[in-house]
This record gives structure tokens, sequence and C-alpha cells, in this order.
């Protein structure tokens, strides 16, 4: 094959593999949204994932890890596909052997999710199907001959031909466009479970959050807010689509090391006296000075209640809950039990849960880490033992039990944020759940430490804004923090990585201040 030919072959396997994705997504939406080909084989990877690809990932990418997994994966296929229609174009039928086994790959692993239906199989089918149909007919054409004709006779390099793969090449390359747009824009169980969230009114708490006291938002530009807003909640979690759960069949169980084994509808649980509390969760991959943490006003009914129903063993220690997806948590017992608040949360900030954070039930559970804690979508709560049971992230290697870390962040003067000499104000946030902050310091420029002032918390399972007024002198400046809890414990400055149990240092700013 000469080089003309050989980028038409490989042209030929990239639009039959966009053609393929295309129909797989457009399949998906309408029969089983959580078994798109791209979801499940990058479900796949997340679980295969080792714990330093999540870190890095997360490091790299933050919040938009999810969207740089789907590129890297749309890459690989559209590089894989184009070694496909190669091996079309010189020895057929290979390359549908490939586009078919890739396929394969991916009816395997839809059918084998925790949350597969029983048609999990057909959207990688059909996708499958279109890729191994279009990559032989494209590859015909692109070798200059007609179709049915033999893929590797010697090329007719005319101009007819090149039309024809063209035309051909382009509308299958448009058409998976366009069906990857359509499946998208139609995931009917999608706008079904948005429409019965909007339709939720959420019942008047029986316990109401004290207010945010006075101060406690020091209104500083550039300080992150004392509460949240829904839209800049972080969210890290291991599911690429996310699930589609309609509360009206949604139900909770409680079971394992029990006397009685419980089960809860939405109905049961929201008629139920709810609970509203402010609670700071925080990811155990936020790095020193990162912002994967975030503070809602949440609303929700006490765990330790519906445990109370069920009577634990007095040998249990370990509740072990689980989403709709397969996504796991090991939470300790008796923080579940005591008098935290450690709620099944159904609404964030006086609205229901949004769907990517956890509609309609999540756990939020005050001074843990999320990922032994934080279960979104949670639909199993079974009492165990940490010697008998292991979640998703402690077989990959990070710790049981998880709880917070003190720590301090520093968000004014932002980072790269050019300065001119004169009065400023450093500030930041503070934070240790249920264990609280009495305290911040700052250092300058390797000078002493000095107290800066704290603002009032809403409680000790939130974060707390600090200030410290600065007179900005021209030159180069480093600026540290640490925090001091409400037990006397001085932030470490000892660096460590996020793994396995959360990063600790000290944050630290280098600044340039200009006359």
């Amino acid at each position: 094959m000469n080089t003309g030919v050989r980028l038409r072959a490989a042209s030929a396997g990239m639009a039959a593999a966009v053609l393929a994705a295309g129909v797989g997504e457009l399949a998906a939406a309408v029969v089983a949204p959580a078994s798109s080909p791209f979801a499940v084989i990058g479900a796949a990877l997340i679980d295969l994932a080792p714990p330093w690809a999540k870190d890095t990932a997360i490091a790299w990418f933050g919040t938009a890890d999810k969207i740089a997994l789907l590129v890297g994966i749309a890459i690989v296929m559209l590089a894989v596909a184009a070694g496909a229609g190669l091996l079309e174009a010189a020895r057929a039928p290979l390359g549908e052997v490939v586009v078919g086994a890739s396929a394969a790959v991916g009816v395997v692993v839809a059918v084998t999710r925790s949350d597969a239906t029983g048609i999990a199989w057909l959207p990688s089918a059909l996708a499958g199907l279109a890729g191994v149909i279009a990559i032989r007919y494209l590859v015909r054409l692109a070798v200059g001959s007609a179709p049915g004709a033999v893929p590797h006779q010697p090329p007719v390099d005319t101009e007819v031909p090149r039309r024809r793969f063209l035309a051909w090449t382009g509308a299958a390359g448009v058409v998976g466009v366009l069906a990857l747009i359509g499946g998208n824009l139609a995931r009917a169980g999608e706008r079904a479970v948005t429409a019965a969230r909007d339709a939720l009114g959420l019942p008047a708490p029986a316990v109401k959050a004290p207010p945010v006291p006075a101060g406690a938002e020091l209104d500083i530009p550039g300080l992150a807010r004392i509460v949240t807003p829904n839209d800049a909640f972080y969210r890290i979690d291991t599911a690429l689509v996310v699930p589609e759960v309609d509360p009206a069949g949604w139900s909770l169980r409680i079971h394992g090391m029990v006397e009685r084994e419980v089960v809860i509808s939405w109905n049961e649980l929201v008629s139920l006296p709810l609970e509203e509390s402010y609670t700071t969760l925080a990811c155990v991959s936020n790095p020193v000075g990162g912002t994967l943490i975030g503070n809602a006003k949440w609303l929700g009914y006490p765990i330790r209640e519906l445990l109370a129903r069920a009577a634990p063993s007095a040998d249990a220690d370990m509740v072990l809950s689980t989403s709709i997806d397969g996504f796991s948590a090991s939470t300790p017992l008796d923080v579940l039990t005591d008098d935290r608040a450690s709620i099944l949360a159904v609404g964030m900030n006086d609205e229901p849960l949004p769907i990517e954070h956890g509609f309609p039930v999540r756990m939020v559970v005050p001074g843990l880490y999320g990922y032994v804690s934080a279960t979104k979508w949670v639909v199993d709560l079974e009492v165990t033992r940490f010697d008998r049971s292991t979640a998703y992230w402690t077989t990959r290697g990070w710790s049981a039990r998880g709880p917070i870390k003190l720590q301090s962040r520093i968000d004014v003067p932002r980072r790269g944020q050019g300065l001119t000499a004169g009065d400023t104000v450093i500030a930041g946030v503070a934070w240790q759940q249920h264990v609280g902050v009495s305290g911040v310091e700052v250092q300058i420029d390797e000078g002493p430490w000095v107290q800066a002032s704290l603002a009032p918390a809403i409680s000790d399972d939130t974060w707390v804004q600090w200030s410290l007024p600065w007179t900005a002198t021209e030159g180069s400046h480093l600026i540290r923090c640490r925090a001091i809890s409400a037990t006397g414990e001085v932030q470490t400055e000892e660096r460590a990585a996020v793994a396995p149990d959360g990063a600790t240092g000290w944050d630290e700013r280098f600044l340039e201040v200009f006359s």
C-alpha cells in the first residue's frame, strides 16, 4: 500500500469507530444509560486503576478528572481504530476482528457491572455490529475498489473512488458525532429523574439548623464562602455516568450483624422527623491548600436511629455502605451511633440533593473523609466488622477509617497574584470536623508566627474563616499558615501525600509585591 492508501485506511477505521461509538451511546440513552460503551469501559478503568493513578488524575485535572478520562478513552479508541483500518486493508478481516473483539470487551464489562440490567449488553453489541459493517465497507472504498471487492487488491487510484470514499467516510463520521450528541441529549431516564427531583418539595425539618453566626462570613473577595453553593461544591466519585435513581423506587436495606433487618422506602424516610445541620465534607485526595472541600446545610434523618431499629450486634464495629452503582465505604459503627449529625441526607442547601451529589439519598458524616463515609445514591448498609469486610478504596490500599486531619488553607492573596505595596489582608479557611478549630497562625518570611483573627464557626463540624491584616512591602515574600484545634493540637509541618489517609503540611504562598 502506498502512503495515500494507508492514510485512507486509517481514516476509514477511525470513521467506523466514531459511528460505532455514536450507535452505542444512542442505544444506551434509550435502553440502558449506565451501560454506554464509554461509561462501562471508563468505569472498568477506574476500578482497575492503582491508587497512584487516581491521585495523579485528580492532581492534574481536579474535578475534571472524568472528562479527562473520557477524552483519553476517545484518543485510544481512535488510535486502535486507525490500526484496525490498516489491518483490514492489508489482511481482511483482521480489522473487523479487532473491532468485534473491542465490542465484546464492552459487552463483558457491561454485564458484569454491579448495576447491570438484563439488556446491559445491547449498547456495546450494537456498537460492535455497526463498527464491523462500517470498517468492512469503508476500507474497501479506501483501497480504491468497489464494494464486494477484495480489500488487498492493488488500489485503483482514480478520482471517482476517492470521492466515494470521502463521501461515505465523512457521512459515517458525521452520523456518529450526531448520534453521540443525540445520545447525551436523549437520556430518557435522566430526564425522568430530573423531573422527579424538580417536582419534589422538601418536608419541613423537625429540627432546624442554628443560624449562621453573625460575622462567620468575612466577605473578603477571593475567600471561600462559608456556605458553598451547590453548583460550586466539589464532586469526586467513581461514577462516569451519574446514576438515575427514581425516589419512588428507592429503598435502603440495613442488614448483616443485626437482630432484625430493616428496609425503608423513600416515602417512609421523608415522613420521619428530619433534621438540618451544617457539615463540611472533604475528599481524602485534597492536597495541602486544595479545593476538594465544601460546606453545606444538609437535611436528613439520623443514621443512628435507623441502626437502633436494626439493633447491631455487640461484636460489630463497621458499617459497609453501598451505592446503587457498586461503590462502597467502610464507616466505623461508633461514628454512626454517637451524637454527631451523621445522616441520610435528602436535601442540600434548602433544595433536594442535586443528582450528581447523590439524589435521592446520600450519607453525610462529620469528621471522616468522604471515601469512608459520604456514599452517594446509597441503597445498602451492612453492619459488619473491619476484619471481615473491605470497601472500594480500602481494597486499593487506602486506610479503612479515614478521620479528618487538622488543616488550614490560604485563599487570599491568590496563587500567582501580583500585589501592590501597602495595606492588604491574608485570609483563608481552617477545619477539623467534629473536633473544631480554636486558632490560626500566619508566618511571613520565616518570621514569628502571628495569631490571625478567627471568625465565629457555625459549629465544630464546619470549617471556619480567618484573616490577618498585612502591610505588604516591595519584594518577594513567603506566607504560611497553620491551624490549632479545639483540643490544642498544632497542625503539623510534616509533608505527607494524600495516600493512604490524607495529606498533611502547611499551606504556603510565594508572592511578588510591586511598588
